[in-house]
């Protein structure tokens, strides 16, 4: 637990002079009982039961005061709570090597089938919005909360030549801040330019340009603090083109967004008929730890279907709930409130007082 206000503890110092203030003026009626001929009569007439009634009124009393004082501390703890309604967008890798069978059937076979467990056991407050990246990035299906639509959308993904993870990330932040103006084919362009060295065309550095003004004035977050969406990045393979999806996790950690990365396939590789592309399929473990590392997220390996279903369904259960930082003022002072009136209402019930 942590206070906001700590400086207001001090406060509590009050609760040990109250108790003494207390046990003093017990003391003060003790010395004054002695005026009876003798204390075997109040005494029986009290009982032990008398005893307890006398201090338990003033006990609660103090307890509520020290609820109270500890409220007006500011205390917060990291709860575990129902989600608010989120958006989670699906980056899937639709790279050739998906073909690869060291995962049978195949491995787009299985991560399709992965993804559907995934919808099914989704709760109500996620809306789920789908891009697949090869050689370059396509938005599958915008955000949705309609369970059918993310089923038939698993069904149109089109395997590609070509890597480019950080484009499927890219693409995957512009579907979730469509507001933001975030403009993959500017990037695309301007990496594009630099890679080739031809100067780019008057369009091209203009869009290029804006899309690097709009990201240097934004504000940049804490990783991790957005809590109305992530990003699941799903990828069998090195990356090959597009931009270094080291950056593009860069431009994820200052909006905040946590990156669950996936890394997909046998670590040694896999092949696929009549191909030789064994190498590329090898599973790139250190970018994906890096992407999830920047953004406050996390990395999975899944080595089989089963693999791949055990993980979606731990993120399905991490969205469900979700462990914030919560105050708790409000919750010690209605205890508090809730203490006064039991202790009232004793006081009243027992000595009419």
């Amino acid at each position: 637990m942590q206070f906001l206000w700590p400086q207001m503890l001090w406060l509590l110092l009050a609760l040990p002079v109250l108790a003494a203030a207390y046990l003093y003026l017990l003391a003060r009626r003790k010395k004054s009982a002695l005026l009876y001929a003798s204390l075997a009569l109040p005494r029986a007439a009290l009982g032990p039961r008398q005893r307890l009634r006398r201090h338990l009124p003033p006990l609660l009393f103090l307890v509520a005061l020290g609820a109270a004082l500890l409220a007006c501390a500011r205390p917060t703890a990291t709860v575990t709570l129902p989600s608010d309604t989120i958006t989670l967008v699906l980056a899937m890798d639709t790279s050739r090597s998906m073909e690869a069978t060291d995962v049978p059937p195949t491995r787009i076979a299985a991560a399709q089938q992965a993804a559907r467990d995934l919808i099914v056991g989704l709760p109500a407050s996620v809306r789920l919005g789908i891009v697949s990246f090869a050689a370059t990035a396509t938005v599958v299906l915008p955000p949705t909360s309609n369970r059918q639509d993310m089923l038939d959308a698993l069904d149109r993904v089109q395997l590609q030549r070509g890597t480019a993870t950080g484009s499927g990330l890219i693409q995957a932040l512009a579907v979730l801040f469509p507001d933001d103006g975030i403009d993959l084919e500017a990037i695309l362009f301007s990496d594009s330019a630099t890679l080739f060295g031809r100067a780019p065309s008057l369009d091209e550095a203009a869009a290029a340009e804006a899309a690097r003004k709009r990201e240097q004035a934004r504000q940049p977050m804490q990783p991790g603090a957005y809590r109305h969406g992530a990003v699941i990045l799903l990828s069998d393979g090195r990356r090959t083109t597009g931009p270094d999806p080291i950056d593009a996790a860069r431009m994820a950690a200052e909006r905040g967004v946590r990156v669950y990365t996936v890394g997909f396939g046998s670590p040694q590789g896999g092949g696929v008929p009549e191909s030789s592309l064994a190498y590329f399929m090898q599973l790139d473990e250190p970018a994906l730890r890096a992407v999830a590392t920047l953004t406050g997220g996390e990395y999975f390996q899944a080595g089989s279907a089963a693999d791949l279903t055990k993980v979606y369904r731990q993120l399905s259960a991490r969205f469900a709930l979700e462990r914030r930082e919560t105050e708790l003022s409000a919750l010690l002072s209605a205890a508090a409130v809730l203490l006064l009136v039991l202790a009232s209402a004793l006081s009243l019930l027992w000595f009419r007082r």
